[in-house]
C-alpha cells in the first residue's frame, strides 16, 4: 500500500486565503465570507507530489483538503457544529486514500485537540504540535546566535504557556536561560509549568498574565489561539526577538512598520526534502511548510501510523523523538520570515544598528563571572 497522508487547513484571513483558491469569491466581504463558511462542504484544495526521504528514498503521495469555517466560526461556534465540520473534511480524506491525518491552524486547538476528530475517523490523526515545539525551539536558539543574543543571561518570555506547545517550549528552554517569564490565564496549570520549568534547571520563573511584564524579555515564543493579534509595538524592548508560532499570528503588524529595532520570526517553517511541488500557494517560498504539515509527513515517510500527537499534553520525550525523525530524512529549519516575506541578513544587521550602535563591542564584554553581558 502506498505511503499517503493529508493534511487539513482553513481560511485564517478570509479574503486573503478564499482567494488563493477561488479569486472570485475573494471579493466578498470578509463578513460575508465568514457566514457562508459554515455552509461549505470540504474542499480539495490540491495533490502533494515530491516529497523523498534524504535517509531512504521513500516517497509520499499527499493532498491538502480544507475545511471551511474561518478561525470566528470555529470559536463561536458550538463545538458539537465545529467537530462535525472537521470529522466530514476528515472523512474526505479518507476517501482520497490517506493513511494518516494532519490537523492545521485551529482545527487542531478546537475542543479537546483533535481527540474527538481522531474517535471518528478510521485513520490516525495527529496535531503536528511536537514538531512545531522542536521547530519553533530551534528557531529562537538560532536567531538568538545570529543577533549576538546568549541564552545563558536572557531573559525569555512564553505566552500561551499553559497550552499544549508553550508548556514544552518553556521546559525545553528551562535548563539554558536566566530568566523564564510564563505569561497565560489558567493559574494552576501556570504553577504547574513553573514547577517543572524548575525541575529542569531554570530556578528564576516569573508567572504573569499581564503583557505590559513583556518588555523585559530578550526572546518571545508566542503561541496563543487568539483571534486578533495581542502584541504590539510598545510591548517590546529594544532588540527583543519573536518567535511567533501561532496561526492567525499574535504580533500585530503594527510591529514590522513601527519597530525597525525587533526581529520578528514565524515559528515552525520547515524545507521538506525533495522535488517538492504542494500544488496550492500557501504564501511559502518552494518546499517550505509549517512545522505541523511537516510532522504529518514524517510520521508517513516513517510509516508510523499512529495518532502521534494529540490532545492539551505532549510529552517533552514526544518532541525529542520526532525531531530525531526529521533530521533523519530530511527536513530542516527553513530561513527566518517575518509577515510573508524572507528576513535578510542585511535586515538583520539593520536591526542590529538600530538597537544598539554597538552591538558587538558590547556582545564581546564579559561580566566578572564569566557570563556574557546583555543589553
Amino acid at each position: 500500500m502506498e505511503d499517503s497522508f493529508a493534511f487539513i487547513i482553513h481560511p485564517i484571513d478570509p479574503k486573503r486565503d478564499v482567494s488563493r483558491k477561488y479569486p472570485t469569491l475573494g471579493k466578498l466581504p470578509a463578513w460575508l465570507i465568514d457566514y457562508l463558511s459554515l455552509f461549505f462542504p470540504p474542499v480539495f484544495i490540491s495533490e502533494i507530489k515530491g516529497i523523498c526521504s534524504k535517509a531512504n528514498g521513500r516517497s509520499l503521495k499527499g493532498w491538502f483538503v480544507a475545511c471551511p469555517l474561518t478561525p470566528t466560526r470555529m470559536v463561536t461556534l458550538p463545538p458539537a457544529v465545529v467537530y462535525k465540520k472537521i470529522i466530514q473534511t476528515g472523512q474526505y480524506a479518507e476517501k482520497l486514500g490517506a493513511r494518516l491525518l494532519g490537523l492545521g491552524a485551529f482545527t487542531s486547538v478546537v475542543g479537546d485537540g483533535g481527540i474527538t476528530i481522531s474517535q471518528n475517523l478510521d485513520i490516525p490523526v495527529t496535531t503536528g504540535d511536537s514538531l512545531t515545539v522542536a521547530m519553533a525551539v530551534r528557531a529562537i536558539r538560532e536567531a538568538a546566535q545570529i543577533m549576538g543574543t546568549f541564552l545563558e543571561s536572557a531573559k525569555v518570555a512564553i505566552i500561551g504557556a499553559t497550552g499544549a506547545i508553550g508548556s514544552v517550549c518553556a521546559n525545553m528552554l528551562a535548563p539554558d536561560v536566566r530568566q523564564l517569564l510564563l505569561i497565560g490565564r489558567r493559574q494552576e496549570k501556570l504553577n504547574e509549568v513553573a514547577a517543572s520549568a524548575r525541575k529542569r534547571g531554570c530556578q528564576d520563573v516569573i508567572l504573569s498574565s499581564d503583557m505590559a511584564q513583556l518588555h523585559e524579555a530578550h526572546l518571545i515564543i508566542t503561541v496563543t489561539s487568539a483571534v486578533e493579534s495581542i502584541i504590539e509595538a510598545k510591548h517590546l524592548r529594544p532588540g527583543a526577538i519573536v518567535c511567533d508560532v501561532a496561526r492567525p499570528r499574535d504580533i500585530s503588524r503594527q510591529v514590522a512598520e513601527q519597530r525597525p529595532d525587533v526581529l520578528v520570526i514565524e515559528g515552525g517553517m520547515v524545507e521538506v526534502p525533495g522535488p517538492v511541488d504542494f500544488g496550492f500557494n500557501f504564501g511559502f517560498p518552494p518546499k517550505m511548510a509549517y512545522a505541523c504539515m511537516a510532522e504529518t509527513m514524517v510520521l508517513a515517510l516513517e510509516q508510523k501510523y499512529e495518532s502521534y500527537t494529540l490532545g492539551k499534553d505532549i510529552k517533552l520525550s514526544q518532541v525529542v523523538t520526532i525531531d530525531k525523525i526529521a533530521d533523519k530524512h530530511g527536513f530542516k529549519l527553513g530561513g527566518f520570515r517575518s509577515f510573508e516575506r524572507a528576513v535578510t541578513d542585511d535586515e538583520i544587521a539593520q536591526i542590529k544598528a538600530c538597537y544598539l550602535p554597538n552591538h558587538a563591542k558590547n556582545n564581546s564584554q564579559f561580566r566578572s563571572n564569566g557570563q556574557p553581558a546583555i543589553s
